[in-house]
């Protein structure tokens, strides 16, 4: 404190600072001894913002604000630890902004973990009379919340399966809803609700694994309220029930998008008391009640009801963005995302990706007949907690997104070198990054610019009067060395990382695992009116964009149709010959560049590397694919053993396929889905075909090291190590002899390995995400456990 005391006392200047900023404004701007330094917690109060007398978030983000711009780069706020509730989402402009080099940085003080949170605690618990183990607890007026968490972990909502109720089936649908007068059972369970609690019931339809059979697909899971009941009849929200049931067809199609038969069954009901099993939650948004089926008693239980949608906004405008920005050791949680309890439903399409439009049409343009609206694949995305619009030199270092429901953390609109590095992901409903905007493929067309500015700007009245062009592409944005893990827990069609449209974007050396469905997606829907007939039908600004040295293992978990790394529509800038025709060779090198990454355990038959409808001039070098687990199912008529390493339906290409190593041949390119006659072209050359669960020596170590966080970060983000794949034992004869190769997440040569509960007689660590262990003579290498440091 003694240099703060120095400030207050030094001049009348620093005084009359004092009065407006608190000391540390008033150090740094009268005695010229350094960038500001703020100082924030939870409890803090009053504008001194100093560390004996800490002060708000907002009260620090004002005492930022004084500090002369050109003065305030390198500026600091120092959060302590613990949680702070937010009751508005914390929103900075470019009035927020550092200077280039110099970013306002807000950080963890050191050892803290400060948490920004969206919810509120509920308390004031009693028992529900009549009932065993059901709570209740008054909640603030009008509460809205899709998720609820409780010790820090979230809790299903109120629902039960048909069966379940004892519902018999056979409803009849129409294009208002269904007919279920002949199954007395769910007839007598919706006529016991109000009308107010109908509104509130949810039907899901997982798309299942044959599209002909029911869903809008195998890769989507909808969701759609109820409007109304009486007399047999239930009567469905619109426009889900419609975008879900009556999609409109495509009229030049490459990817059909399948309608839900009206008649088929929700597998799931949720969101009414009458469901409450152990474990769950309903909120009566009548009567602002929460209800919980708990244990025997409440205390001790710490229960959060997310009340925010947005955690951090950053929203500038092309010509005056938010810039040098720098958001280091926090914590964002405990945020929702209500509008899948619109009457818009989640009529999902892909990639979380939805129709929310009346019409069934959405973004179909006129590729499509009747004719929709520009520009293609003009779908809902979802909404972020943490995201960045009109920005500019935006870093998140070190950061963790735990127990959201939205998406985790986005970028879009003009973002240009924005960063996320050394950052965890982990229990999110939807992706955790978000790259892009479904409305921007070609921002160069003057038409596009009002619906850009709408749909792409987290603050469309701050960019009401940008001039929209190539300023607005997505650029040189770097996501690196993050992990992240199970994402996808409300909305399973999510991908780990949705990448829409930019350029000169790096996805490199991340851990992605356990989700849902693919681990990295580039380009999703846009590519669905092109093939090699018409290969320019919907056209996009992509190029320069690396997806590169990634270790992604167990996905597909719950979903079919997708990959590892999942590609549609164009994903280079064309270059041309003299003649007017495409330089292929040439555009290739600037296409998207997806090399060096290590794939496994899908959850079900796919393409590890997975070329999509309308994809092109891919370049696929030095990849690792193996144990695609086929479980004999026929997707789209199409046998396991036509899947591959790499491949795809309905691509355009061409393709470069170099040095890779799959377990599954390179180029299955389903031929149904192929115009009469068409050969994808690739560059292929040094591609090897690997086992399906391939031992020690049968990949190459070089690039196995490359591929996922670096050690010192996976100790950081992730705890004890623990492994997800081990191959057959090696022979005694063999080059790595009674060896084992294992496949995992912080392996290390401090990690315990034991075979039935002798430890290895040999460890090599290849990375963090490999070791080779040798088997100690009589062990059953079957029985094998990773504990902590040995």
């Amino acid at each position: 404190m003694g240099i703060v005391r120095s400030a207050c006392r030094a001049s009348v200047v620093a005084l009359v600072c004092l009065v407006v900023l608190g000391c540390s404004s008033a150090l740094a701007l009268a005695d010229g001894l350094g960038p500001a330094r703020f100082y924030a917690s939870p409890a803090g109060q009053g504008s001194f913002c100093s560390v004996r007398q800490p002060c708000s978030l907002t009260a620090a983000q004002q005492a930022v604000r004084g500090v002369d711009p050109a003065r305030r780069g390198g500026a600091t706020v120092v959060l302590a630890g613990g949680t702070y509730d937010l009751s508005q989402p914390l929103r900075f402009t470019a009035a927020d902004s550092g200077s280039p080099g110099h970013p306002v940085v807000w950080e963890a003080a050191p050892g803290a973990h400060p948490v920004l949170s969206g919810a509120t605690r509920v308390t004031g618990w009693s028992p529900v009379s009549g009932s065993s183990g059901v709570w209740q607890a008054p909640v603030p007026a009008g509460s809205a919340t899709r998720q609820l968490y409780v010790n820090g972990a979230e809790a299903p909502v109120a629902q039960a399966t048909p069966t379940q109720l004892g519902f018999a089936g056979g409803w009849t649908g129409s294009s208002t809803g269904y007919d279920i007068s002949s199954d007395p059972a769910a007839v007598q369970f919706f006529s016991s609700l109000t009308p107010a609690q109908l509104t509130q019931v949810e039907f899901v339809y997982p798309g299942g694994k044959d599209p002909l059979t029911g869903g809008n697909g195998p890769w989507t899971q909808d969701e759609c309220r109820i409007a109304s009941y009486s007399n047999g009849q239930i009567t469905m929200d619109q426009p889900c029930w419609q975008n879900v049931t009556g999609r409109l067809t495509f009229a030049d199609a490459t990817g059909q998008l399948p309608n839900m038969s009206t008649s088929f069954m929700p597998s799931v009901i949720e969101n009414a008391q009458a469901l409450l099993h152990p474990g769950q939650w309903f909120l009566d948004a009548a009567t602002d009640t929460l209800f919980f089926d708990g244990p025997q008693s409440m205390s001790g239980l710490d229960v959060e009801l997310p009340h925010l949608g947005s955690l951090l906004v950053g929203a500038g405008s092309l010509a005056d963005p938010v810039h040098n920005l720098t958001f280091s050791g926090l914590q964002f949680s405990y945020a929702t995302w209500n509008e899948p309890s619109s009457p818009a439903g989640f009529a999902d399409v892909q990639s979380n990706l939805t129709m929310t439009l009346p019409g069934g049409n959405q973004g179909m343009c006129t590729f499509s007949t009747p004719a929709g609206t520009c520009p293609w694949g003009a779908l809902t995305q979802p909404a972020v907690n943490v995201g960045f619009s009109g920005s500019d030199h935006i870093t998140l270092a070190g950061d963790r997104f735990v127990d959201l429901g939205g998406a985790g953390l986005g970028f879009e609109y003009g973002d240009h070198h924005d960063t996320v590095t050394h950052s965890l992901f982990d229990h999110i409903a939807s992706t955790a990054i978000l790259l892009g905007c479904t409305y921007d493929p070609t921002p160069t067309i003057a038409a596009d610019a009002e619906g850009i500015i709408q749909n792409c700007s987290l603050d469309p009245s701050v960019a009401a009067n940008d001039s929209i062009g190539d300023n607005e592409i997505l650029r040189h944005t770097t996501v690196s060395d993050n992990v992240i893990e199970h994402i996808g827990t409300d909305y399973p069609s999510a991908s780990g990382i949705t990448l829409l449209f930019s350029q000169h974007t790096r996805i490199t050396h991340n851990d992605i695992f356990d989700v849902p469905y693919t681990g990295i997606t580039a380009g999703v829907i846009q590519g669905h009116v092109d093939d090699q007939t018409h290969s320019q039908n919907a056209v996009n600004i992509n190029g320069w964009n690396t997806i590169s040295d990634n270790l992604i293992h167990d996905y597909m978990q719950v979903l079919q149709d997708g990959g590892a790394i999942y590609v549609e529509g164009h994903q280079a800038q064309y270059v041309y010959n003299s003649d007017g025709t495409v330089n292929e060779q040439a555009t290739l090198a600037q296409g998207l560049d997806a090399a060096g990454n290590v794939t496994y355990n899908s959850g079900g038959p796919t393409f590890a590397l997975y070329d999509d409808a309308g994809s092109e001039y891919v370049n696929w070098q030095n990849n690792i694919s193996f144990q695609l687990n086929w479980d004999n199912t026929i997707l789209f008529g199409v046998l396991p053993g036509n899947f591959g390493g790499q491949g795809g339906c309905d691509p355009t290409g061409p393709f470069g396929l170099e040095g890779n190593y799959a377990t599954a041949a390179f180029e299955q390119y389903v031929q149904f889905c192929l115009p009469a006659g068409v050969t994808i072209q690739t560059f292929a050359s040094d591609n090897t075909t690997i086992p399906n669960s391939p031992g020690p020596g049968d990949l190459p170590a070089s690039a196995i090291d490359g591929a996922g966080v670096p050690a010192e970060i996976a100790d950081r983000l992730l705890p004890a190590g623990q492994a997800f794949y081990e191959s057959p034992e090696s022979s005694s004869t063999a080059a790595i002899p009674n060896a084992v190769l294992i496949g995992g997440e912080r392996l290390s040569h401090s990690s315990r390995i034991e075979f039935g509960g002798q430890p290895a007689t040999h460890v090599r660590v290849l990375s963090p995400g490999f070791v080779i262990a040798t088997v100690p003579a009589g062990a059953n290498s079957s029985e094998l456990t990773i504990g902590g440091p040995a």
